[in-house]
């Protein structure tokens, strides 16, 4: 990998979508809930794909049993475990009702749980959720069942129970392993745990095992962060995803807890960013786009090198383009040309399903407009590439005259290395898949019509 210019990484520090969607989710609305939902399942049931395409299912577990200062995510922190006795009940209602619509036994080639803590549930929590969902689902052998793990919540015993029910995916949260950053983030757990785990998690057969960093915490230093990548190094995780913090305290409570005066600035970001770009590398870690780096015989840098990368609500992934059920709290799904979002408090999910409704209480129906710019900017952050001609014919379009306007802004992107364009279509290059979400950014038309991006967080 050649070395990212800095006066790139400088300009870049900008705010922009991740597009694990397009249109992304802030631009979902209050008219779309339950009933559009299950028109969209019930059209799923009785349609092609149904019987064809496997099911994503992601399910939110909500709870954590402390505070992490830094977290954005819905969580309900709470020690009191028999709180999850009555979600898991109610998930299954959930389920039982996706089911009524959709039908029983609809192939799923892929889980993932995500929160919170997932694993807040104990040994038989999983166990009943797995369950539930085998009951409900029929998974595909060699489909993607992950996880993610917080360290402090597991030791080998439980990391044996999570591949005796299947999962093969793990990611731990580690963030920063500098003791002083760990504290002021209110999330304190030694490295050797750490690397015990991963120990373990290899002894046990899991296929791939990720790590999640963060750069920009309280506290952090280049220097600092320095050590935590090279004790990543060692660790030598078969995925890493390293995220920049975006400081929203203002929409994110927890937030406010931390020292704005102990956070670095921006000079000190992009130094951290430049020198985590240069430690993989030299650790042999391929970047796969989109804050995410995997060693080359990981299932993630296979597809990228083969051309079969696909994007969704938990980022990248090997498993074709296809339709996502979101279960719990908050949860996000996305059926056919629509995307759907779960109540984010536990009373009103309660409640919901208490009436015998899906917990849905926004989301879209995609336009044509829409639906053209998804595959468009899918393309780009995915394959790195777009071939006019395939666009064409798929939507009936002109490309160059309908995208006019953003091929002549790619202009600006070109003149800086970062695609090159000629008479047949568009291609990111090697410098340019590190400011990827910038190039899919120029088709994104909401985005071009409000300039609001102060929501998002930075896009290297």
């Amino acid at each position: 990998m050649n070395a990212v210019p800095l006066d790139l990484l400088r300009r870049f520090d900008v705010s922009g979508p991740r597009y694990t969607s397009y249109p992304t989710a802030d631009r979902f609305v209050e008219a779309f809930r339950g009933d559009e939902y299950v028109q969209a399942l019930q059209q799923r049931r009785v349609g092609p794909l149904g019987k064809t395409q496997p099911l994503s299912l992601y399910v939110h577990i909500p709870f954590c049993e402390s505070l992490c200062y830094y977290c954005a995510c819905n969580k309900i922190i709470t020690k009191h475990h028999d709180r999850a006795d009555a979600y898991l009940r109610y998930l299954g209602r959930e389920i039982d009702l996706h089911t009524a619509h959709c039908g029983t036994g609809q192939v799923a080639s892929q889980l993932h749980l995500g929160g919170g803590s997932p694993t807040f549930l104990d040994d038989d929590g999983l166990r009943e959720l797995m369950a539930i969902l085998r009951r409900s689902f029929s998974f595909v052998p060699g489909g993607e069942y992950s996880i993610e793990i917080d360290p402090r919540t597991v030791d080998a015993a439980r990391l044996a129970v999570l591949a005796e029910l299947g999962f093969n995916r793990l990611s731990f949260g580690v963030q920063d392993f500098d003791p002083a950053v760990q504290k002021a983030v209110h999330r304190v757990q030694p490295a050797a745990q750490v690397f015990d785990l991963m120990d373990a998690a290899r002894a046990l057969g899991f296929e791939s095992i990720n790590v999640d960093l963060i750069y920009g915490l309280p506290r952090q230093t280049p220097e600092s962060f320095d050590r935590t990548l090279a004790q990543v190094a060692r660790l030598r995780p078969d995925r890493i995803a390293l995220y920049a913090y975006a400081h929203l305290p203002e929409r994110f409570k927890p937030q406010r807890r931390i020292a704005s005066a102990e956070l670095p600035g921006a000079a000190a970001k992009v130094a951290m960013l430049s020198q985590s770009l240069e430690a993989f590398s030299d650790a042999g870690y391929v970047y796969v786009g989109m804050d995410h780096f995997a060693l080359p015989g990981d299932a993630l840098a296979v597809a990228k090198r083969q051309g079969r990368l696909h994007r969704n609500f938990q980022g990248y992934s090997t498993q074709p383009d296809c339709d996502l059920i979101g279960l719990g709290v908050s949860a996000i799904g996305r059926v056919g040309s629509t995307y759907s979002q779960n109540t984010k408090t536990l009373e009103e999910y309660y409640d919901l399903l208490d009436q015998g409704r899906l917990p849905v209480v926004r989301g879209l129906a995609l336009s044509r407009d829409d639906l053209v710019r998804r595959a468009v900017i899918m393309a780009i952050m995915c394959q790195g590439q777009l071939v006019f001609e395939s666009i064409d014919l798929a939507w009936l379009i002109d490309f160059r005259s309908y995208f006019a306007a953003e091929l002549e802004a790619l202009r600006a992107l070109e003149g800086q290395g970062l695609v090159q364009l000629d008479d047949s279509g568009i291609e990111v290059t090697e410098t340019g898949w590190y400011f990827v979400r910038a190039i899919a950014m120029v088709f994104d038309r909401y985005l071009q019509a409000d300039r609001n991006r102060a929501r998002f967080s930075r896009i290297i």
